[in-house]
């Protein structure tokens, strides 16, 4: 029954984090146009300033996913042969197959007669509006190393790959560590976040960082990992009731969130801000987000679910899918815009009610291949 009661919960925080992921590609159309269009663009101000508010509001989405990650996987119970086996897979066939449907879609688009804006449209980020085969093509032979602006999320899995070949490692060293060594190094995790705004504002070369060595001071202890380490310190070592929950949760999503729309807002009204600085009060390693991320885990923490409920049931259901509404669901943003627009959902409500439309999509497609693929399934949605 505890592990149950933990899972649920689990399920729980993830479907938190795919509502805010959502979200944070549901405003891909409301400010994609105000940050990389040119001057003469047109763009509706009060739509463009709402995707801003929530996209400030989700950045914790991505850090919850590999807190999550911290609370399932640390310690790692395998042998590093049978981890990286039965994980890593999963992930990359999936991968390479969604990659080339995403790449190849502009050159679809093109076959069914097409105008190139389609392109644009339905990818917000795409460098290009190309619909050659050949463009296509040169995406997916990168895909080895990089990924395309088309499938921007891809990103993502380059990175959860690591996580993966780093866990039977870092596994080993989290299951002999005491609590006190643990708090270290999320203390110099915690300092290592502050690194983006230093490079930007004091100094680019830092602790040791220049043109010839990237990896300074705090590198060794900066990065994803400390989010997964913190998802496991708050498993195993945090006990709070609701009252202190809310009051350390409320205070930290209030700042932190207050600091990245603040932060987002001085930058896009910077006259000649680069992609790297739009994205700077953004990045998912920062006190600002970090301070959120925290808030949502702590509050769903204290999350009780029945486990035999409907909704238990439901939240299962939506693990069982998860990787394959990862892959999918940035086929749907376009929808999801055009359809808020078409119902005229108020300005506010349009960002969380593409997220929606997104999710009933993916998580409808996936869940009925599942159901007709059986296991096979697995090589095409994880």
């Amino acid at each position: 029954m505890i592990q149950k009661d933990r899972l649920a919960w689990c399920d729980a925080l993830r479907l938190l984090a795919f509502f805010l992921l959502l979200c944070c590609h549901a405003a891909d159309p409301f400010y994609a146009a105000a940050a990389y269009a040119s001057s003469g663009s047109s763009v509706d101000p009060e739509l463009v300033e709402w995707g801003v508010r929530w996209g400030s509001l989700v950045r914790p989405c991505v850090p919850l996913f590999v807190m999550l990650t911290g609370v399932l996987s640390l310690p790692v119970k395998q042998s590093m042969e049978s981890f990286y086996k039965k994980r890593i897979p999963r992930v990359l066939f999936p991968f390479v197959i969604w990659s080339v449907l995403y790449y190849l879609t502009p050159w679809f688009t093109g076959l069914l007669g097409m105008d190139s804006s389609v392109v644009i449209k339905l990818f917000s980020w795409a460098e290009t509006d190309s619909q050659a085969l050949s463009e296509g093509l040169i995406r997916i032979a990168r895909l080895p190393y990089t990924f395309c602006f088309i499938a921007c999320h891809m990103w993502y899995i380059y990175m959860l790959v690591g996580l993966y070949l780093y866990l039977p490692i870092f596994s080993a060293w989290v299951e002999r560590a005491t609590k006190r060594q643990k708090e270290i190094f999320l203390i110099i995790w915690a300092i290592s976040t502050i690194l983006p705004y230093f490079h930007q504002y004091v100094s680019t070369y830092a602790f040791g960082t220049c043109e010839w060595n990237s990896f300074g001071l705090f590198y060794y202890f900066a990065g994803f990992s400390g989010y997964m380490l913190l998802g496991h310190y708050i498993q195993h070592y945090v006990r709070w009731s609701l009252a202190k929950t809310l009051i350390v949760a409320i205070p930290l999503l209030v700042c932190g969130f207050i600091f990245t729309y603040c932060g987002y807002s001085h930058v896009m009204n910077m006259p000649d801000k680069t992609p790297e600085l739009v994205e700077l009060f953004w990045t998912y390693n920062t006190p600002n987000v970090a301070m959120m991320t925290i808030a949502f885990f702590l509050m769903v923490y204290r999350v009780k679910i029945s486990p035999n409920s409907a909704i238990a049931s439901y939240l299962s259901n939506l693990t069982t899918c998860g990787f394959g509404i990862y892959m999918i669901h940035y086929f749907f943003t376009s929808l999801g815009y055009d359809l808020g627009e078409w119902l005229h959902i108020p300005a506010p409500l349009r960002i969380p009610f593409s997220a929606i439309v997104m999710l009933i999509c993916s998580w409808s497609i996936v869940a009925l291949l599942k159901k007709i693929m059986g296991k096979r399934s697995k090589y095409l949605l994880g």
